[in-house]
């Protein structure tokens, strides 16, 4: 009995994370980022701290990591922190949590490591998947987290969606992501939005700025990801250059006699 449940626990277990990444199998339009890009890094971070730090949190990244992105200390101190901060200090939501269950419905979730559990093209269709929505408290929506209780900060830099209507004034339903949402049009654009004489929209400048945000929350989950590669790739040279040729004459001095 005690046999079978060890069995059966194990089983969840190894169950567990595949269920997790099957709920993350959605497609998403994949996004080039570059962690060794430190202007990109340097913006995202100036965006994060504008615009994300508000509601949410980091906290288990501490503003004088930001150093090692090439930003010194005075720089963090001036830019990219409040007086009452420490440049020590983690990145702290700056709203209460109480207020945040009040206006929301819920605590915004810590973002340290959004970019590890849901995956960067996850967080860069996200950003660029809102639409106005009259239903909805903060009268907005998303095609990527229908639902969604986070109003759309970056309105103003994208500028707004809405949901396309047929002749009969029912919403226009496609696929996208791996699963059904409205179809958007656009109402206005936004600072770096811009229409064409043809009527199409330019968001190349937007696709950019949210790229950059992406990028950096892609580090923040993992500040070391450009040193452990390049450990990976001394250790790879050193099996190849040294450790190759010993193997090969080993196996030559254990083999020499058989032949």
């Amino acid at each position: 009995m005690k046999k079978a449940l060890k069995n059966t626990l194990a089983a969840l277990l190894v169950a567990a994370p595949m269920g997790v990444a099957v709920a993350n199998t959605a497609h998403y339009e994949h996004v080039e980022l570059d962690p060794r890009n430190q202007v990109s890094l340097q913006r995202g971070a100036q965006i994060f701290v504008n615009n994300c730090l508000s509601c949410h949190s980091a906290s288990a990244m501490r503003y004088n990591r930001l150093q090692d992105i090439g930003l010194t200390e005075d720089e963090i101190k001036k830019n990219l922190m409040f007086t009452t901060d420490k440049v020590g200090d983690v990145m702290q939501a700056h709203m209460a949590p109480a207020d945040a269950k009040k206006w929301f419905g819920t605590v915004p979730p810590d973002l340290t490591l959004i970019a590890r559990s849901r995956g960067a093209d996850y967080i860069y269709a996200y950003l660029r998947g809102f639409y106005k929505d009259p239903t909805r408290p903060t009268g907005w929506n998303n095609t990527v987290l229908p639902n969604a209780a986070m109003p759309h900060v970056l309105w103003e830099q994208q500028g707004v969606q809405a949901v396309k209507l047929d002749k009969d004034g029912k919403p226009v339903v496609h696929e996208e992501h791996g699963v059904k949402t409205p179809q958007l049009e656009w109402e206005s654009t936004g600072k770096l939005t811009r229409m064409t004489k043809e009527g199409d929209i330019i968001t190349n400048d937007y696709d950019e700025y949210v790229r950059d945000l992406t990028n950096f929350m892609a580090y923040m989950a993992e500040p070391a990801q450009v040193q452990r590669k390049q450990i990976g790739y001394l250790v790879l040279l050193f099996l190849i250059a040294v450790m190759l040729p010993l193997a090969y004459f080993l196996k030559k001095e254990f083999w020499k006699d058989v032949h």
